[in-house]
Protein backbone atom coordinates (compact mmCIF):
# COMPACT_ATOMS: atom_id res chain seq x y z
CA UNK A 1 0.00 0.00 0.00
CA UNK A 2 2.86 2.45 0.99
CA UNK A 3 4.18 1.27 -2.65
CA UNK A 4 1.17 2.77 -4.07
CA UNK A 5 0.83 5.68 -2.12
CA UNK A 6 4.33 6.76 -3.20
CA UNK A 7 3.93 6.18 -7.07
CA UNK A 8 0.96 7.61 -6.94
CA UNK A 9 2.50 11.14 -4.99
CA UNK A 10 5.30 10.59 -7.77
CA UNK A 11 2.82 10.54 -10.13
CA UNK A 12 1.74 13.52 -9.35
CA UNK A 13 4.68 15.54 -8.52
CA UNK A 14 5.50 14.47 -12.20
CA UNK A 15 2.45 16.26 -13.35
CA UNK A 16 3.09 19.09 -11.91
CA UNK A 17 6.32 19.40 -12.96
CA UNK A 18 5.34 19.06 -16.83
CA UNK A 19 2.57 21.56 -16.38
CA UNK A 20 5.03 23.88 -14.52
CA UNK A 21 7.23 23.50 -17.54
CA UNK A 22 4.68 23.25 -20.16
CA UNK A 23 2.96 26.63 -18.31
CA UNK A 24 6.65 28.30 -18.64
CA UNK A 25 7.49 27.86 -22.09
CA UNK A 26 4.19 29.29 -23.45
CA UNK A 27 4.84 32.49 -20.97
CA UNK A 28 8.31 32.66 -22.30
CA UNK A 29 7.08 32.48 -26.06
CA UNK A 30 4.04 34.94 -25.35
CA UNK A 31 6.42 37.35 -23.42
CA UNK A 32 8.61 37.03 -26.83
CA UNK A 33 6.23 37.69 -29.08
CA UNK A 34 5.22 40.48 -27.30
CA UNK A 35 8.59 42.24 -26.90
CA UNK A 36 8.66 41.47 -30.89
CA UNK A 37 5.40 43.10 -31.22
CA UNK A 38 7.06 45.75 -29.27
CA UNK A 39 10.04 45.82 -31.38
CA UNK A 40 7.97 46.51 -34.50
CA UNK A 41 5.55 48.99 -33.19
CA UNK A 42 9.00 50.89 -32.26
CA UNK A 43 10.23 50.78 -35.82
CA UNK A 44 7.30 52.07 -37.58
CA UNK A 45 6.83 55.04 -34.91
CA UNK A 46 10.59 55.78 -35.23
CA UNK A 47 10.30 55.81 -39.04
CA UNK A 48 7.24 57.63 -39.43
CA UNK A 49 6.19 58.28 -43.00
CA UNK A 50 9.38 57.09 -44.06
CA UNK A 51 8.15 53.32 -42.59
CA UNK A 52 7.40 50.96 -45.54
CA UNK A 53 3.80 50.24 -45.34
CA UNK A 54 2.36 47.67 -43.39
CA UNK A 55 0.17 45.04 -44.88
CA UNK A 56 -2.50 42.50 -42.96
CA UNK A 57 -1.43 38.72 -43.98
CA UNK A 58 -5.21 38.97 -46.01
CA UNK A 59 -3.87 41.20 -48.22
CA UNK A 60 -0.46 39.73 -48.67
CA UNK A 61 -2.62 36.57 -49.40
CA UNK A 62 -4.43 38.59 -52.27
CA UNK A 63 -1.91 40.47 -53.68
CA UNK A 64 0.14 37.01 -54.62
CA UNK A 65 -3.27 34.87 -55.85
CA UNK A 66 -3.25 33.22 -52.99
CA UNK A 67 0.37 32.10 -53.25
CA UNK A 68 -0.29 30.91 -56.79
CA UNK A 69 3.09 32.06 -58.43
CA UNK A 70 6.05 30.58 -57.16
CA UNK A 71 9.62 32.59 -57.84
CA UNK A 72 11.83 30.85 -55.53
CA UNK A 73 12.50 29.82 -52.29
CA UNK A 74 15.35 29.95 -49.97
CA UNK A 75 16.18 28.78 -45.96
CA UNK A 76 13.92 31.30 -44.40
CA UNK A 77 11.01 31.39 -46.61
CA UNK A 78 9.39 31.55 -50.20
CA UNK A 79 9.02 34.00 -52.83
CA UNK A 80 5.63 34.45 -55.03
CA UNK A 81 4.94 36.93 -57.81
CA UNK A 82 2.51 39.85 -56.67
CA UNK A 83 0.21 42.34 -57.89
CA UNK A 84 -0.44 45.69 -56.00
CA UNK A 85 -3.56 47.39 -56.07
CA UNK A 86 -2.22 49.98 -58.88
CA UNK A 87 -0.98 47.38 -60.86
CA UNK A 88 2.76 47.05 -59.69
CA UNK A 89 4.43 43.78 -59.71
CA UNK A 90 6.11 42.50 -56.70
CA UNK A 91 7.95 39.85 -55.18
CA UNK A 92 6.32 38.73 -51.75
CA UNK A 93 8.83 37.07 -49.31
CA UNK A 94 6.73 35.25 -46.90
CA UNK A 95 8.43 33.20 -44.20
CA UNK A 96 8.32 30.23 -43.08
CA UNK A 97 6.82 29.75 -39.68
CA UNK A 98 8.94 26.35 -38.23
CA UNK A 99 12.08 29.13 -38.29
CA UNK A 100 11.66 31.62 -35.15
CA UNK A 101 13.40 33.81 -36.93
CA UNK A 102 11.70 37.19 -35.52
CA UNK A 103 14.64 38.72 -35.15
CA UNK A 104 16.33 38.31 -38.72
CA UNK A 105 13.04 40.13 -40.18
CA UNK A 106 12.60 42.72 -38.06
CA UNK A 107 16.26 43.72 -38.82
CA UNK A 108 15.70 43.24 -42.55
CA UNK A 109 12.76 45.34 -42.05
CA UNK A 110 15.29 48.07 -40.27
CA UNK A 111 18.33 47.85 -42.46
CA UNK A 112 16.52 48.22 -45.83
CA UNK A 113 14.20 50.98 -44.51
CA UNK A 114 18.07 52.79 -44.18
CA UNK A 115 18.72 52.58 -47.74
CA UNK A 116 18.35 54.50 -50.68
CA UNK A 117 20.47 53.56 -53.89
CA UNK A 118 19.99 51.93 -57.25
CA UNK A 119 21.90 48.86 -56.20
CA UNK A 120 19.98 47.85 -53.05
CA UNK A 121 17.02 46.38 -53.32
CA UNK A 122 13.41 48.22 -52.56
CA UNK A 123 11.26 47.28 -49.70
CA UNK A 124 7.90 48.03 -50.25
CA UNK A 125 6.25 46.83 -47.09
CA UNK A 126 5.80 44.13 -44.77
CA UNK A 127 3.65 41.89 -43.19
CA UNK A 128 3.55 41.17 -39.53
CA UNK A 129 0.67 39.43 -37.81
CA UNK A 130 1.40 36.74 -34.84
CA UNK A 131 3.57 33.89 -36.94
CA UNK A 132 2.74 35.33 -40.43
CA UNK A 133 5.03 37.08 -41.58
CA UNK A 134 5.82 38.70 -45.30
CA UNK A 135 8.27 41.19 -47.31
CA UNK A 136 7.32 43.40 -50.02
CA UNK A 137 9.85 44.07 -52.45
CA UNK A 138 10.00 45.51 -55.51
CA UNK A 139 9.72 42.75 -58.30
CA UNK A 140 12.95 42.14 -60.37
CA UNK A 141 12.43 40.03 -64.00
CA UNK A 142 15.36 38.87 -64.42
CA UNK A 143 15.74 36.95 -61.38
CA UNK A 144 18.87 36.34 -59.30
CA UNK A 145 22.48 36.23 -60.68
CA UNK A 146 23.14 33.24 -59.71
CA UNK A 147 20.91 31.97 -63.02
CA UNK A 148 23.55 33.45 -64.82
CA UNK A 149 26.15 31.64 -63.28
CA UNK A 150 25.97 28.45 -62.93
CA UNK A 151 23.19 27.60 -66.01
CA UNK A 152 21.62 24.46 -64.80
CA UNK A 153 18.93 23.23 -66.48
CA UNK A 154 18.76 26.48 -68.60
CA UNK A 155 19.80 26.89 -72.62
CA UNK A 156 22.70 29.15 -73.74
CA UNK A 157 20.05 31.47 -75.11
CA UNK A 158 18.04 31.78 -71.47
CA UNK A 159 21.50 32.48 -69.43
CA UNK A 160 23.73 33.72 -71.98
CA UNK A 161 25.45 37.16 -70.74
CA UNK A 162 28.43 38.75 -72.31
CA UNK A 163 31.00 39.50 -70.25
CA UNK A 164 30.62 43.38 -70.25
CA UNK A 165 27.45 43.05 -69.23
CA UNK A 166 29.07 40.62 -65.65
CA UNK A 167 31.57 43.41 -65.28
CA UNK A 168 28.76 45.99 -65.10
CA UNK A 169 26.58 44.08 -62.78
CA UNK A 170 29.88 43.17 -60.74
CA UNK A 171 30.59 46.82 -60.70
CA UNK A 172 26.71 47.89 -59.37
CA UNK A 173 27.21 45.20 -56.70
CA UNK A 174 30.62 46.84 -56.05
CA UNK A 175 29.04 50.77 -55.55
CA UNK A 176 25.93 49.10 -53.66
CA UNK A 177 28.42 47.73 -50.89
CA UNK A 178 30.53 50.83 -51.12
CA UNK A 179 27.39 52.63 -50.50
CA UNK A 180 26.54 49.97 -47.74
CA UNK A 181 29.55 50.40 -45.92
CA UNK A 182 30.00 54.37 -45.95
CA UNK A 183 27.00 55.62 -47.62
CA UNK A 184 24.54 55.17 -44.81
CA UNK A 185 23.92 57.38 -42.01
CA UNK A 186 24.45 54.10 -40.45
CA UNK A 187 26.91 51.60 -41.57
CA UNK A 188 25.57 48.22 -42.48
CA UNK A 189 27.23 45.00 -42.94
CA UNK A 190 25.91 42.78 -45.12
CA UNK A 191 27.07 39.04 -44.00
CA UNK A 192 25.72 37.18 -46.91
CA UNK A 193 26.21 38.78 -50.22
CA UNK A 194 26.68 35.76 -53.28
CA UNK A 195 24.96 35.40 -56.83
CA UNK A 196 21.36 34.06 -55.28
CA UNK A 197 21.29 37.78 -53.26
CA UNK A 198 21.84 39.88 -56.09
CA UNK A 199 18.56 40.82 -58.13
CA UNK A 200 18.46 41.65 -61.53
CA UNK A 201 15.90 44.34 -62.99
CA UNK A 202 14.95 44.36 -66.75
CA UNK A 203 17.91 45.81 -67.73
CA UNK A 204 20.11 43.23 -65.85
CA UNK A 205 20.85 46.42 -63.06
CA UNK A 206 21.93 44.18 -59.93
CA UNK A 207 20.24 44.79 -56.40
CA UNK A 208 21.64 43.80 -53.33
CA UNK A 209 18.57 41.79 -51.41
CA UNK A 210 18.37 39.65 -48.35
CA UNK A 211 19.24 41.78 -45.35
CA UNK A 212 18.18 39.28 -42.82
CA UNK A 213 21.53 38.46 -41.37
CA UNK A 214 22.73 42.18 -41.79
CA UNK A 215 24.42 44.13 -38.99
CA UNK A 216 24.03 47.85 -38.35
CA UNK A 217 26.59 49.93 -36.16
CA UNK A 218 27.88 53.30 -36.29
CA UNK A 219 30.02 55.06 -38.68
CA UNK A 220 32.79 55.86 -37.10
CA UNK A 221 32.77 52.26 -35.44
CA UNK A 222 35.16 49.82 -37.42
CA UNK A 223 34.64 46.10 -35.61
CA UNK A 224 31.78 44.37 -34.99
CA UNK A 225 30.97 42.70 -31.72
CA UNK A 226 29.19 39.68 -32.88
CA UNK A 227 28.55 36.14 -31.40
CA UNK A 228 27.90 32.93 -33.97
CA UNK A 229 28.46 32.64 -37.53
CA UNK A 230 26.25 34.12 -40.01
CA UNK A 231 26.32 33.21 -43.82
CA UNK A 232 26.46 30.87 -46.54
CA UNK A 233 29.21 28.16 -46.71
CA UNK A 234 31.86 29.39 -49.24
CA UNK A 235 31.48 33.02 -48.81
CA UNK A 236 31.91 33.42 -45.26
CA UNK A 237 35.03 35.32 -44.49
CA UNK A 238 37.68 33.59 -42.50
CA UNK A 239 37.09 35.54 -39.83
CA UNK A 240 33.40 35.09 -39.13
CA UNK A 241 33.84 31.59 -38.36
CA UNK A 242 36.88 31.66 -36.22
CA UNK A 243 38.08 35.05 -34.52
CA UNK A 244 41.91 33.77 -35.05
CA UNK A 245 42.21 35.10 -38.34
CA UNK A 246 40.97 38.77 -37.24
CA UNK A 247 37.88 41.24 -36.04
CA UNK A 248 34.59 41.16 -37.73
CA UNK A 249 34.06 44.50 -39.88
CA UNK A 250 33.08 45.58 -42.95
CA UNK A 251 35.85 43.85 -44.86
CA UNK A 252 34.12 40.33 -44.07
CA UNK A 253 31.72 41.51 -47.14
CA UNK A 254 34.80 42.12 -48.97
CA UNK A 255 35.61 38.65 -48.72
CA UNK A 256 32.25 36.93 -49.73
CA UNK A 257 32.27 39.83 -52.66
CA UNK A 258 35.42 38.44 -53.71
CA UNK A 259 34.34 34.76 -54.02
CA UNK A 260 31.14 35.52 -56.20
CA UNK A 261 33.35 38.26 -58.64
CA UNK A 262 35.58 35.17 -58.94
CA UNK A 263 32.86 32.87 -60.00
CA UNK A 264 31.47 36.08 -62.11
CA UNK A 265 34.65 36.30 -64.05
CA UNK A 266 34.76 32.25 -64.41
CA UNK A 267 30.69 32.41 -65.76
CA UNK A 268 31.51 30.78 -68.95
CA UNK A 269 33.95 28.34 -67.52
CA UNK A 270 31.07 27.32 -64.85
CA UNK A 271 28.47 25.40 -66.86
CA UNK A 272 29.26 22.39 -64.89
CA UNK A 273 30.11 22.98 -61.69
CA UNK A 274 28.02 23.54 -58.42
CA UNK A 275 27.90 26.44 -56.59
CA UNK A 276 30.63 27.14 -54.43
CA UNK A 277 28.91 26.51 -50.98
CA UNK A 278 28.02 23.19 -52.63
CA UNK A 279 31.15 21.63 -53.87
CA UNK A 280 33.87 20.46 -50.97
CA UNK A 281 35.72 19.32 -54.35
CA UNK A 282 35.29 23.04 -56.24
CA UNK A 283 36.17 25.29 -52.41
CA UNK A 284 38.60 26.58 -51.55
CA UNK A 285 41.24 24.46 -53.55
CA UNK A 286 39.98 23.60 -56.94
CA UNK A 287 38.65 27.56 -57.20
CA UNK A 288 42.62 28.80 -56.68
CA UNK A 289 43.30 25.72 -58.76
CA UNK A 290 41.46 27.16 -61.76
CA UNK A 291 42.01 31.13 -61.61
CA UNK A 292 45.83 30.87 -60.61
CA UNK A 293 46.85 28.95 -63.56
CA UNK A 294 45.00 31.34 -65.63
CA UNK A 295 47.21 34.60 -64.66
CA UNK A 296 50.10 32.38 -64.53
CA UNK A 297 51.03 33.20 -68.01
CA UNK A 298 48.95 36.85 -67.83
CA UNK A 299 51.54 38.69 -70.87
CA UNK A 300 50.09 35.47 -73.49
CA UNK A 301 46.29 35.63 -72.21
CA UNK A 302 45.81 39.31 -73.12
CA UNK A 303 44.54 38.74 -76.53
CA UNK A 304 41.35 40.74 -76.29
CA UNK A 305 39.25 43.49 -73.88
CA UNK A 306 36.86 40.40 -73.23
CA UNK A 307 39.71 38.38 -71.75
CA UNK A 308 41.54 41.11 -69.89
CA UNK A 309 38.50 42.24 -68.28
CA UNK A 310 37.90 38.77 -66.94
CA UNK A 311 41.46 38.72 -65.86
CA UNK A 312 40.81 42.07 -64.07
CA UNK A 313 38.12 40.60 -62.30
CA UNK A 314 39.63 37.35 -60.92
CA UNK A 315 42.81 39.52 -59.69
CA UNK A 316 40.84 42.25 -57.81
CA UNK A 317 38.92 38.85 -56.62
CA UNK A 318 41.89 37.12 -55.03
CA UNK A 319 42.79 40.76 -53.56
CA UNK A 320 39.10 40.93 -51.85
CA UNK A 321 39.75 36.66 -50.20
CA UNK A 322 42.85 37.52 -48.46
CA UNK A 323 42.60 35.71 -45.36
CA UNK A 324 43.68 38.33 -43.37
CA UNK A 325 40.71 41.06 -42.99
CA UNK A 326 44.00 44.40 -43.12
CA UNK A 327 45.29 42.71 -46.46
CA UNK A 328 41.91 43.27 -48.18
CA UNK A 329 40.96 46.15 -49.95
CA UNK A 330 38.37 48.49 -48.46
CA UNK A 331 35.00 48.35 -51.77
CA UNK A 332 35.94 51.86 -52.53
CA UNK A 333 39.23 51.04 -53.61
CA UNK A 334 37.57 47.34 -55.14
CA UNK A 335 35.98 49.89 -57.56
CA UNK A 336 38.94 51.99 -58.41
CA UNK A 337 40.72 49.00 -59.53
CA UNK A 338 37.34 47.51 -60.87
CA UNK A 339 37.36 50.79 -62.74
CA UNK A 340 41.37 51.35 -63.34
CA UNK A 341 43.76 49.67 -66.06
CA UNK A 342 44.91 45.93 -65.52
CA UNK A 343 48.41 46.76 -65.55
CA UNK A 344 47.98 49.04 -62.22
CA UNK A 345 47.02 46.36 -60.12
CA UNK A 346 48.97 44.67 -57.66
CA UNK A 347 49.53 40.86 -58.28
CA UNK A 348 47.71 39.70 -55.18
CA UNK A 349 49.34 37.41 -52.54
CA UNK A 350 48.55 33.72 -53.03
CA UNK A 351 45.83 32.71 -49.74
CA UNK A 352 47.65 30.50 -47.08
CA UNK A 353 45.39 27.78 -47.69
CA UNK A 354 45.72 27.71 -51.39
CA UNK A 355 47.71 24.52 -53.25
CA UNK A 356 51.38 25.52 -52.79
CA UNK A 357 52.52 23.86 -56.15
CA UNK A 358 50.67 27.00 -57.49
CA UNK A 359 53.21 29.55 -58.01
CA UNK A 360 52.93 32.16 -60.68
CA UNK A 361 54.90 34.93 -61.07
CA UNK A 362 54.05 38.03 -63.95
CA UNK A 363 56.03 41.80 -65.15
CA UNK A 364 52.27 43.54 -64.38
CA UNK A 365 53.24 46.89 -62.72
CA UNK A 366 52.99 46.83 -58.96
CA UNK A 367 53.12 50.45 -57.82
CA UNK A 368 49.51 50.40 -56.87
CA UNK A 369 49.80 49.98 -52.86
CA UNK A 370 46.74 48.13 -51.73
CA UNK A 371 44.14 50.29 -49.54
CA UNK A 372 42.71 48.69 -46.13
Amino acid sequence: MHAGVSLGVLGLVISFIVIFCVTRQCRLRYVDQESNNQNVEKFLLAHGSLAPKRYSYNEIKKMTNSFKDKLGQGGYGIVYKGELPDGQLVAVKVLTEIHENAEEFINEVASISRTSHVNIVNLLGFCYQSKKRALVYEFMPNKSLDKFIYKRGLTDSECSLEMDKLYEIALGVARGLEYLHRGCNTRIVHFDIKPQNILLDEDFCPKISDFGLAKLFKQKQSIISMFGTRGTIGYIAPEVFSRNFGVVSHKSDVYSYGMMLIEIAEAGKLVEIEPIQSSENYFPEKIYEHVLLKVKNLDDLLTDEKEETEIKMVMVGLWCIQTAPSDRPAMSKVLEMLEGSLQSIQIPPKPFFSSPKLQFSSSINTDTENST
